[in-house]
């Protein structure tokens, strides 16, 4: 029965996303968002889509995960990554009052092609990693009702995505992503409803718990957030295309509105984990397998059908911005729907490819990547907001910190990495990792931009 509800809410949700997809598609639509008249998107449906694209079907299980091991803090510091839109709309605003178009824009002047090269690795992994941890969820929930059909699953919802995005690309994202957002607030709402009037729930239960684990990790994860959240949204080039599509004042408002829908949303998305913790339930496939056991049929596919289209949702955004990326930054393709459609192809494929080698571990993606994007909290900092010259050698000293430190996360169990880290739990290193990067990374800056204002003032 769960099988038959799932896979007619996939129906629905995939029909729904292909009527919403424009009839025509245009190259200035499929890469800068313009509606088939021309105009920019509009205020809500900017904040459903950056909703829809932020709170997707990975972030919603980290929730919940981290809900069910560390308590109200674990979903709190996962939460807390939501202020990105906040930080990431500050930025974004600076952008534009400089006149930059675009992240890439401001570096390139400031930093060259190897600046905007290093970023560009950078958003390129984060695309890859959206579109693996995104798939690795649907064969997860596919594989927990139908054991058989999770490998099955992940080419189709590969394919059909992929379908309906490289139609109309961006403008077909942002289309969607109000279909979508509206689907999941049902899907959602009906799932939280019978969540919060269970016979057995307790908010005050689910504010003080400290999780299966304990809440101490909990709030280590929240210091790691608090240190990555400046800089984490600008590697997310999901959230900065989107920073560039209407006029300012729309655009403010868009991050504001995103950012407390968004964070209530993954609120709510990780009391679900919190109440298995409660409820002392045993922790079975990603809570799939336990929240199976814990809810009535309808709960339970509601649920996971909230997550099916937070997965579509992300997928059709990343992979516009990936195209995007690949044709107007990297000048890798033409500036055509063909060009853009074969980026797709690829990255989808790329994608496809390392969720059925792959990787489980949903939080490593947000740790490695959030790790590797800190290189721009010292050069943003002192360069945007400072208004100060940052060398190109502090720069990429930063990168170099960032990188390392993001590969020194992922490999944390090879003996010559765990030599070099702390001795404690894998989130206290990655503390200790973010506060070495981001002294590198100052130091570097500080330097660089003290020895460039010393040879301006000799000249």
């Amino acid at each position: 029965m769960e099988t038959i509800w799932i896979i007619a809410g996939v129906a629905v949700i995939v029909g729904a996303s292909l009527l919403a997809a424009p009839r025509r598609a245009s190259v200035d639509g499929f890469y800068g968002g313009a509606g088939e008249d021309g105009t920019p998107p509009g205020l809500w449906t900017l904040v459903l889509s950056q909703v829809t694209t932020w709170i997707f079907a990975r972030s919603l299980m980290n929730a919940a995960i981290l809900g069910y091991y560390y308590g109200f803090p674990g979903t709190l510091a996962y939460a807390a990554y939501y202020l990105s839109f906040l930080t990431g709309g500050f930025i974004v605003g600076r952008l534009r009052d400089g006149g930059a178009t675009s992240v890439q824009d401001w570096l390139s002047v400031r930093f060259g092609r190897v600046g905007t090269g290093a970023y560009n690795l950078v958003i390129a992994l984060r695309l890859l990693s959206e579109v693996f941890a995104n798939l690795l969820v649907v064969g997860l929930i596919i594989g927990a009702v139908q054991p058989e059909a999770g490998n099955i699953a992940i080419l189709a919802v590969a394919a059909l995505g992929l379908a309906y995005s490289a139609w109309g690309g961006l403008s077909a994202a942002l289309r969607t992503d109000v279909v979508q957002m509206v689907l999941f607030l049902v899907a959602f709402g009906l799932a939280l409803v019978a969540l919060v009037t269970s016979p057995g729930f307790s908010l005050t239960a689910i504010v003080t718990s400290g999780g299966a684990s304990g809440a101490y990790n909990g709030w280590v994860l929240l210091a790691v957030a608090a240190l990555q959240v400046f800089s984490y949204p600008v590697h997310d080039p999901v959230m900065m295309d989107r920073g560039f599509l209407a006029d300012r004042a729309t655009t403010r408002a868009s991050f504001r509105h995103a950012f407390w829908i968004s964070a209530l949303c993954i609120l709510a998305f990780g009391a679900f984990g919190i109440q298995a913790a409660v409820m002392g339930v045993a922790y079975e496939n990603q809570l799939i397998g336990s929240w199976a056991g814990m809810f009535p049929t309808w709960v339970f596919a509601a649920l996971m059908l909230s997550l099916l289209v937070s997965a579509l949702s992300t997928l059709d955004s990343a992979l516009s911005s990936a195209a995007r990326l690949v044709v107007m930054e990297l000048s890798l393709a033409p500036r055509t729907l063909a060009g853009g459609r074969i980026v797709m192809v690829v990255f989808m494929a790329a994608g496809a490819a390392l969720t059925l080698w792959g990787n489980a571990s949903l939080f490593d993606a947000v740790a490695v990547s959030g790790t590797a994007s800190m290189f721009l909290t010292p050069v943003l900092v002192v360069g945007l907001i400072l208004g100060r010259p940052v060398a190109l050698w502090s720069y990429l000293v930063a990168f170099g910190a960032a990188m390392l430190g993001a590969a020194a996360y992922f490999a944390r169990a090879t003996d010559w990495v765990a030599r070099v880290l702390p001795a404690g739990h894998k989130y206290e290193q990655l503390l200790a990792i973010c506060i070495v990067v981001l002294v590198v990374g100052f130091v570097a800056v500080a330097l660089g931009s003290r020895a460039r204002d010393r040879v301006a003032a000799e000249v």
